[in-house]
């Protein structure tokens, strides 16, 4: 049975402030994004440290070209199917545009909603200074809080596209103190997201809870990719920052051609994907499914 735990230390969940206590300790965090409970109980499986259900759904669920139409409902729905599949890793869950710009209050309200709808253990909201006040009311809750800086996707317009961000010394110096103010707000680790790698480890030495990079090179304290990336589930190329360590796509094509070839061929299904044929047996004795199998079958 894939996900089963290799040992009861794999059944011990990954806390906040154990993440948080690696900052400089090691070793490094490893996150990676999953949205329904079969990739969750792989990726959990393969030994993450965080799963992230990333707003980025928007895109890789629901095939829109970015995050901005993403509701709470939405992530909620999507953090209750991923949490099912996970017996180890940490798991945290974006506030979507617009649940937490408002004020500190709709940000707790929100965050609130994640943790008790969403079965989140931390939620991860973007932006620097002008949020610190929202992430020091939702962790005063109670509810540890991911902090992200650097290319921010709620922001894609305000950028012209999703552009590198951090570069001049201008913009720089906005990243390092955004960084620090999340800091003094009580985020217990920030998300770097496409910023030049020598800004990335300049954050990740000011600032005394863990990094995580996504394209900000090998400097940070962690790393996080998106799940179907780096896997190469998608047919278009993926982003420069993104290393995929498999190609499940093309394989996915190559198996449903060779379904579809054998369904008209006549060859699939043969005689072993056949129940015995029916001479009166009892529904007892005609199970729909295999001893130790984890799903009937549809």
């Amino acid at each position: 049975m894939y996900g089963a735990p290799k040992s009861d230390v794999r059944l011990r969940k990954i806390t906040a402030p154990e993440l948080r206590a690696r900052k400089g300790a090691g070793p490094k965090i490893t996150m990676i994004t999953a949205y329904d409970y079969t990739m969750a109980r792989l990726v959990d499986a393969g030994g993450a440290d965080m799963i992230l259900v990333g707003d980025s759904l928007g895109m890789i669920v629901q095939g829109e070209p970015h995050t901005l139409g993403v509701t709470i409902d939405e992530i909620c729905y999507h953090g209750r199917c991923v949490a099912r599949g996970i017996e180890r890793a940490h798991l945290v869950g974006d506030m979507p545009f617009m649940s937490y710009q408002l004020s500190p209050m709709q940000a707790l309200e929100s965050a609130g909603r994640l943790v008790k709808e969403g079965r989140y253990e931390s939620v991860k909201l973007e932006g620097g200074g002008v949020v610190a006040e929202h992430v020091a009311r939702i962790v005063a809750a109670g509810i540890p809080v991911v902090g992200h800086v650097g290319l921010t996707p709620q922001s894609v317009h305000a950028f012209g596209g999703f552009r590198v961000q951090g570069r001049g010394d201008e913009a720089e110096a906005r990243i390092l103190a955004d960084a620090k103010a999340l800091e003094e707000a009580g985020a217990f680790c920030i998300v770097l997201e496409a910023i030049p790698p020598d800004l990335a480890e300049a954050v990740t030495k000011a600032v005394s809870v863990p990094t995580i990079g996504i394209g900000a090179g090998p400097g940070c304290d962690g790393q996080v990719l998106v799940c179907t990336d780096m896997l190469g589930m998608g047919l278009a190329p993926a982003p420069k920052f993104t290393k995929r360590f498999a190609e499940f796509g093309q394989a996915a094509v190559a198996a449903f051609e060779d379904y579809v070839r054998e369904v008209r061929s006549g060859s699939f299904p043969g005689p072993e994907h056949c129940y015995k044929p029916n001479h009166g047996a009892a529904p007892s004795e005609a199970p729909v499914a295999e001893a130790g199998s984890e799903r009937p079958a549809s």
